[in-house]
């Protein structure tokens, strides 16, 4: 198959990358990307039951909406800086 950029390109047209769908209980596209993730041989109704259910048992603990700890705890997973590799010489730096 052809590649182009190191991607494999097919031969028939352009394919959109198609848009993920907003959750439907909370309305956010990142809840539905961690559903997909958890999602094994396409059992979406089981991943959404796991998702569901351990909001459920966040927002019990700490009182707090579930929507705003997972925002939470998304940002302070998220790097800090971002670093670049530099190469001098035969070694390579994260700058």
């Amino acid at each position: 198959m052809p590649t182009k950029e190191g991607r494999n390109v097919p031969r028939k047209g352009h394919i959109v990358k198609r848009d993920v769908l907003a959750d439907p209980k909370y309305n956010d596209k990142v809840v539905t990307k961690l559903i997909n993730s958890i999602m094994l041989d396409g059992k979406k109704g089981v991943a959404q039951k796991i998702v569901y259910n351990a909001f459920e048992r966040v927002e019990e603990k700490t009182g707090k909406p579930a929507l705003e700890v997972f925002e939470q705890a998304m940002s302070n997973v998220m790097p800090q800086l971002e670093v670049k590799a530099r190469r001098v010489g035969g070694a390579t730096y994260q700058v």
